[in-house]
């Protein structure tokens, strides 16, 4: 602050040095009235306006944030502090192609700020640029070696690429510099192909016989601590491991199975019989919905299929429930409810909104293919808004799934798998809701059943293609061989070392069997 502040008086830098303070205990409040106080006495202060802006984006005023920054900017046009944070919020404001360019002015200004570079890996991750990101988070490394969350970064832009050893180095060499980091555990434990030691369930325990504040970080080394056990093999521990971060993350979030439930059912009430959709019957031609439960292989299913050259795949897009949300917001009425009194006209609308937002993305490929898994409780609306739209339920064995689902942290959503009954009676509304959905559009919603395709993978791609009105392409069968990666071998690895762990955890998973056959479910 002392060389940012350098030549203002006195009053100022002490004002400024307090708005700092403020800021890094995120108190914006506090921060906001010191600054008031230095542009009272100064009005074209350039850092007050600065830090003012990052009050802004602390508030969540992204457009403020850009405008104070472009006066801070315009008073500093060299100053890469100044050009950083307005990259930033211009990013936040939805303004990301400028942000890019603007970071990457930044970075060339000053090649040797670590920070913008860091910033400019983050925002090629958020925009699903990995191959970006990592050349963006090798210069941050460069210019400052103990950047740990460039290097957490970097490690999981590796890993999205399948450069799985490069990333376990990385993450190896955060628990270097902090052996308590908890995502660089939880990210090692998601590397299929990195084992873990003796030493590190030793290193694992010993962390959570600390008395640590965070309940999040004792989820993720509860998690790693599972994986440690299992390749020593002792399933048993990892069983009680799994189970204890489990029902603390179960504590964490709220999952209600009741209200999960009545979701589901108020969908097949709304839905009984096919409503009178969209007036045109061919709207949605050429799109497909991939759906399914988490881990069930909907990823693999899009995988296949994107390696069709008539193919665009969106990943998880979620268009459909922004669609849908809209409306609901518009009518101020239950989504059930607005659906039961829906016209054609309005599913003709609403249909046409979802092709306009995908449009950009789908550019000049006849097929669309949108993977988003939990539309599988939507299909019903996505039916009457896209009659000519065909939908791929992705199943595999039901104990295969609950089980994965139950294994896997996945922090910010799926809050019904840390708890097994919650697991089986998620399956159970999904399996029921999507049964209807079969029997409802026999000629447009199929299954696409893992175990069958890993049979016979060229008897599936051919009935699957055949399904989505699509050529046959050898491509789709000759599916990418990977590590553990997220290409299409590496998901299907990753799906059979899940069949491998049912098999090796025995009676510890009797429970989950009881609890699917009570729901009539076939494990």
């Amino acid at each position: 602050m002392r060389d940012r502040a350098a030549g203002l008086p006195a009053a100022a830098t002490a004002l400024l040095g307090r708005a700092e303070a403020a800021l890094q205990a995120q108190d914006p409040q506090a921060a906001e009235a010191a600054l008031d106080g230095v542009l009272a006495l100064l009005p074209d202060c350039a850092e007050a306006l600065r830090m003012q802006g990052l009050v802004r984006h602390l508030r969540g005023d992204y457009v403020g944030a850009v405008a104070l920054l472009r006066r801070a900017q315009a008073l500093l046009p060299d100053d890469p502090l100044v050009c950083m944070n307005l990259a930033t919020a211009m990013f936040a404001a939805d303004e990301r192609e400028a942000a890019v360019s603007c970071l990457q002015r930044c970075c060339a200004m000053a090649p040797g700020f670590a920070p913008a570079w860091f910033n400019l890996g983050k925002m090629y991750m958020l925009q699903q640029r990995p191959a970006g990101a990592v050349t963006a988070l090798h210069r941050a490394l460069d210019a400052e070696p103990g950047h740990v969350p460039a290097r957490m970064l970097l490690a999981q832009a590796q890993a999205s690429l399948g450069a799985l050893e490069p990333a376990a180095r990385n993450y190896r060499e955060v628990l270097r510099l902090q052996p308590d980091q908890a995502d660089a555990w939880i990210g090692l434990a998601d590397l299929e192909s990195e084992p873990f030691s003796p030493t590190d369930v030793a290193q694992l325990e010993q962390l959570l016989g600390a008395s640590l504040a965070d309940p999040r970080a004792r989820v993720c080394l509860g998690f790693a601590l599972t994986r440690a056990l299992e390749d020593q093999g002792d399933h048993a521990g990892a069983f009680r491991a799994l189970r204890k971060a489990n029902a603390l993350m179960y504590r964490q979030v709220g999952w209600s199975p009741a209200r999960a439930a009545a979701q589901a059912q108020a969908m097949r009430r709304a839905f009984d019989v096919p409503l009178a959709g969209a007036a045109d019957a061919r709207l949605g031609e050429g799109v497909v919905f991939v759906v399914g439960m988490p881990q069930a292989g909907s990823r693999l299913t899009a995988q296949v299929l994107a390696a069709h050259p008539a193919v665009a795949v969106l990943d998880e897009p979620h268009a459909v429930e922004q669609v849908l949300a809209a409306e609901t917001q518009r009518r101020q009425q239950p989504r059930a409810q607005w659906m039961a009194q829906a016209t054609p006209a309005d599913w003709q609308r609403l249909g046409q909104d979802y092709l306009r937002r995908t449009e950009p993305m789908r550019g000049r490929k006849t097929c669309l293919v949108d993977r988003t898994p939990d539309n599988w409780r939507l299909v019903g609306a996505i039916r009457a808004m896209l009659p000519g739209a065909r939908v791929v339920d992705s199943r595999r064995r039901a104990l295969a799934t609950c089980f994965a689902c139950y294994r896997q942290l996945f922090l910010d959503r799926h809050e019904f798998s840390y708890e097994l009954d919650h697991v089986a009676g998620y399956w159970g509304d999904y399996d029921a809701l999507c049964r209807h959905w079969r029997q409802l559009f026999p000629d447009r919603f199929i299954e696409h059943h893992y175990e069958a395709w890993h049979a016979d993978p060229a008897l599936q791609v051919r009935r699957l293609l055949a399904f989505c009105a699509l050529p046959f392409a050898p491509a789709c069968v000759d599916v990418p061989q990977g590590r553990g990666g997220r290409d299409a071998g590496g998901v299907a690895e990753l799906m059979q070392r899940d069949d491998a762990r049912c098999a090796a955890y025995g009676k510890q998973l009797n429970r989950l069997r009881a609890l699917l056959r009570m729901r009539g479910v076939d494990e």
